[in-house]
């Protein structure tokens, strides 16, 4: 229904027109205003075609118009009615006396054009939803701006939007020609005050989209297995919906040696000219067949669809075989205690049309001699004789089959042969003897490991069995021999003699088995008893001498103190001897280097020290040697003992000299060293400390480093002159030297300390190059060694002897001393003394004096009164000429601290030489200490 513009559009004239070109749309007949009212139903109200002032005009569809009368150009309501080939539509035109105003207009651009008023338009079903598939375009004489529109009957689908303004027709639902193949749609422009519509229908034409079907489905097919070849058997039939050569349908079988075939354009299924159907071979077949359609375009592209189905072929059997025997071929026994009438075997037959088999029926043909008879439908033969009675061993007899028809007369026939043999019966198993008869347990004693394929000699076996023929053969096996035996022969007819071979030497050992127990087995091979019988093999084992004695460890590890007195226990060692007997006994023996000081017992194995071995950690830490076990016949093995001496705290700390000088420069430490002897912690771990010095709170010492500080509240010579009785600036300091040991020991030497500073030093470099290596001797070693080196070269070309002397004493020795001669004679010593003078740079001048050599150093002169006495140091010990430097120790000396007097001041002349042969005397004895530590280690 479409509706006009109101009154005031009626009043300019409203002019609606059916589906119509626009070049046919006419008035045929006028009407005047009081002329008849149209049929088929009003448009107005109250009876009026208008109903007074009408709002809206009506167009029904599918209504035909009265004929009406000529309009004038000053006509009232008029009725128009299109021709009949205008689709049926009812125009009702308004006629108004007013100024024109014209309505807009389609364009009609013909077939195949995308623009205009669809006349004529298809459009394929294949069309993708949302594509703008036509252009909706007219005008407007008066050049107002124009809508379009579009709408479609209420029971159809809205298939097309439009854009109003452009007229751009956009699919918004699916196509689908099989469903709908046209569309009829109102299509209309409106400058705002006219309004022109048109029906138009749309063509959907094809595209590939559906895929042949199969109907009647599923395909099943009875055939006789006698149908001639090449004969149809059935016919399949697919359609497709498609148009055009995507609807047309060819088809093909998917297996191409199939025994069928189908014609590719009727579907007709036929069996192959060469082929047949046989029951009995196969009763089914599946047979694929696939309709494919002609192809065509589908969104853009070429596309082919196809379907599959498959026809079931049933093969129905028809009466074309002979009867089958099964179980062929057919063979007898009669026993000799089978009684008459006892059934042999049974023959069993059946018809070779399975589908619909006949009745059979049994009977002997010949070969039977009235011995035999069968069961004509069962099939069972049984013996009619005793078996004494009978005649051959073997009757070869011929057993006959007849198929039945359904109507009683005899069809096809079979024959086959049956073979029955007379035979004794099986009723004596294998049986055992040995040399007193029949026996079930053998035994025997041997040597373990005997040589390998040796026979068992000692073995008497026989094995019988008393039956004939086959009921006589038997196989032997041994069991639980786990390979260690095999037995000759394995296969038996009647009797044999037994042999036994060894197969596994090694495993035939006294020490893992004494005694080897094993089962030989008889059976039976080919009767259906199978009777067996077994026997006993027992084995005694001898022992051999065939083990070496083995220790329980590779190593031996042991710790003794080193104080241990001679004949102490160090460890056992243990070896074993599988073997029994005197085979078994071990006797042990040690060797190596290391065992000198080490004794076995050659039973127990038990290892100690020898009663006169001193053992010491110091000289010797660790032994090693190798012990051996070795049995009665020289067989043996090595283990290696390794034992570590426990060092006990036997040493004391000893000091290079028992009265030491030290030269120390203010603000650097001076340090004592003493040295313990023993192998391990704590017993070498020594510590020091300042047993006696007056006054007491001048020095420091570190006790682990052995460094001798002066207290930090001495800075300075003038400050320790004001600490000192006499303004002295020699120290002696009774220092001690004690070891970690439990129980522990000490040492005590008396450390006497000249006192400098580093100004006085840098007046005299050599001084100062010697104090400043007084802690590395080598270093001053080495500057001497230089200056002695051109001496010794210029010696040698003087004489080889000389040359050799030398090079033997280029070492400073430990008992060496640096004597200054004096005019007059007197008993040598040396002894250090500081001169004071007035000024405080003379504090660095030394004297030295001779004295006994077995005196007692001091501070004092003799002319002063002497105070107590340190002990006096023993006497040197003899030097041979010939021995170079001997080894010497330097005993323990408590010594006592001595004061210093002062000593009037020294001769000018000798005031910077005795400096120098002091520090290189300290620097000797320090070196000579460091010697005799170093030759205590080796």
């Amino acid at each position: 229904m479409l509706r006009g513009a109101g009154d005031s559009a009626l009043a300019r004239g409203v002019t609606l027109a059916g589906a119509l070109p626009v070049s046919e749309r006419r008035c045929n007949l006028p009407i005047d205003e009081g002329g008849p009212e149209p049929t088929g139903g009003g448009l107005g109200s109250e009876g009026h075609p208008l109903g007074g002032a009408p709002s809206s005009v009506h167009l029904g569809w599918g209504d035909r118009a009265p004929s009406c009368p000529g309009a004038g150009p000053d006509a009232g309501w008029r009725w128009c009615e299109a021709p009949s080939w205008c689709l049926g539509v009812r125009l009702f035109c308004v006629l108004l006396p007013a100024q024109a105003n014209f309505a807009p207009h389609f364009f009609d651009n013909g077939v195949g054009s995308t623009n205009g008023n669809m006349a004529l338009f298809s459009l394929p079903e294949d069309t993708p939803v949302g594509s703008h598939v036509y252009t909706l375009n007219g005008t407007d004489p008066e050049g107002d701006p124009i809508s379009y529109h579009i709408s479609f009957d209420p029971s159809a689908r809205s298939v097309f939007s439009v854009d109003p303004t452009f007229g751009n027709i956009t699919l918004v639902e699916e196509l689908d020609r099989e469903r709908e193949d046209e569309i009829e749609a109102i299509i209309s422009i409106s400058d705002g005050l006219n309004l022109v519509a048109e029906k138009v229908v749309i063509l959907v034409t094809d595209a590939n989209d559906e895929a042949p079907r199969f109907i009647q489905e599923p395909y099943v097919v009875l055939v006789p297995e006698d149908i001639p070849a090449g004969s149809s058997i059935f016919k399949v039939h697919a359609v497709d919906r498609d148009t055009g050569s995507g609807g047309s349908v060819t088809y093909f079988l998917q297996n191409l040696h199939s025994p069928f075939a189908v014609d590719r354009h009727s579907g007709v299924l036929r069996l192959q000219p060469e082929a047949t159907l046989d029951y009995e071979r196969s009763r089914t077949h599946y047979i694929p067949v696939v309709a494919k359609d002609g192809g065509g375009r589908l969104h853009g592209a070429d596309v082919v669809f196809s379907a599959t189905t498959t026809v079931t072929v049933n093969v129905e059997d028809v009466q074309d075989m002979a009867p089958v025997f099964v179980g062929t071929p057919y063979y007898g026994y009669v026993y000799e205690d089978t009684l008459p009438g006892s059934e042999v075997l049974k023959v069993v037959a059946m018809d070779g049309d399975r589908g619909k088999p006949n009745r059979i029926l049994y009977s002997l043909v010949n070969g039977s001699d009235g011995a035999f008879e069968i069961n004509q439908t069962s099939g069972d033969i049984s013996v009619r004789q005793s078996p004494a009675q009978l005649q051959r061993e073997v009757y070869e007899l011929h057993v006959q089959v007849t198929e039945i028809s359904p109507v009683g007369s005899p069809a096809a026939q079979a024959i086959v042969p049956v073979t029955i043999r007379i035979v004794d019966l099986n009723n004596h198993p294998p049986t055992f003897y040995g040399e007193s008869g029949p026996q079930n347990r053998f035994e025997l004693s041997m040597n373990e490991h005997p040589p390998q394929g040796e026979i068992l000699r000692g073995l008497k076996i026989t094995v019988n069995d008393s039956d004939q023929g086959a009921n006589a053969k038997f196989n032997l096996q041994l069991v639980g021999a786990r390979g260690i035996f095999r037995v000759v022969p394995q296969t038996v007819l009647n009797e044999a003699q037994v042999t036994i071979i060894v197969e596994n030497s090694a495993a035939i050992d006294f020490e893992k088995s004494k005694v080897l127990t094993f089962k030989l087995l008889a059976v039976e091979v080919n009767t259906p008893e199978k009777f067996s019988s077994t026997a006993d093999v027992v084995i005694q084992l001898l022992d051999t001498n065939d083990n070496v004695p083995k220790f329980n460890s590779h190593y031996y590890v042991a710790r003794i103190p080193e104080n241990a007195p001679g004949g102490s226990s160090v460890v056992a060692v243990t070896a074993v001897d599988p073997d029994t007997g005197h085979w078994g006994e071990v006797k042990y023996s040690i060797y190596g280097t290391g065992a000198d000081l080490f004794l076995i017992h050659p039973s127990t194995g038990l290892i100690y020290t020898q009663p006169w071995a001193s053992l010491d950690a110091e000289a010797t830490a660790r032994y090693n040697f190798f012990v051996k076990a070795e049995d009665m016949e020289g067989k043996y093995s090595v283990a290696e003992v390794f034992i570590t001496l426990s060092d006990v705290n036997d040493h004391r700390p000893q000091f290079g000299n028992s009265i030491q000088k030290k030269t120390m420069v203010l603000g650097t430490p001076v340090k004592i060293e003493a040295i313990d002897e023993d192998a391990e912690e704590p017993n070498n771990l020594v510590d020091y400390s300042i047993t006696h010095a007056e006054p007491a709170n001048v020095f420091d010492i570190d006790a682990h480093t052995g460094e001798i500080w002066l207290k930090n509240s001495i800075r300075s010579l003038d400050a320790l002159h004001n600490i000192t009785p006499g303004r002295d600036c020699i120290w002696s300091l009774e220092v001690q030297a004690k070891d970690r040991g439990s129980p522990s020991f000490s040492t005590t030497a008396l450390l006497k300390i000249d006192i400098t500073d580093a100004e006085t030093l840098s007046r005299s470099p050599m001084a100062a190059f010697l104090i400043q290596t007084k802690d590395n001797p080598m270093k001053a070693v080495g500057v001497l060694a230089g200056t002695m080196a051109t001496v010794v070269a210029i010696t040698v070309l003087i004489s080889t002897a000389t040359f050799w002397r030398n090079k033997k004493s280029n070492k400073v020795l430990p008992v060496r001393r640096v004597v200054r001669k004096r005019s007059a004679p007197a008993p040598r010593t040396i002894r250090i003394e500081w001169l004071k003078s007035k000024s405080a740079k003379a504090a660095t001048k030394f004297v030295l004096k001779e004295k006994p050599p077995n005196e007692n150093c001091n501070n004092n002169s003799p002319e002063s009164s002497l105070p107590p006495r340190a002990p006096a140091l023993p006497p040197p010990p003899s030097v041979a000429p010939s021995m170079g430097a001997a080894h010497w120790t330097v005993p323990t000396v408590s010594g006592s601290l001595t004061p210093q007097q002062s000593q009037p001041p020294p001769n000018p002349k000798t005031m910077g030489s005795p400096v120098q042969s002091t520090l290189i005397s300290e620097l000797k004895q320090k070196f000579e200490k460091k010697s005799v530590h170093s030759k205590a280690y080796f």
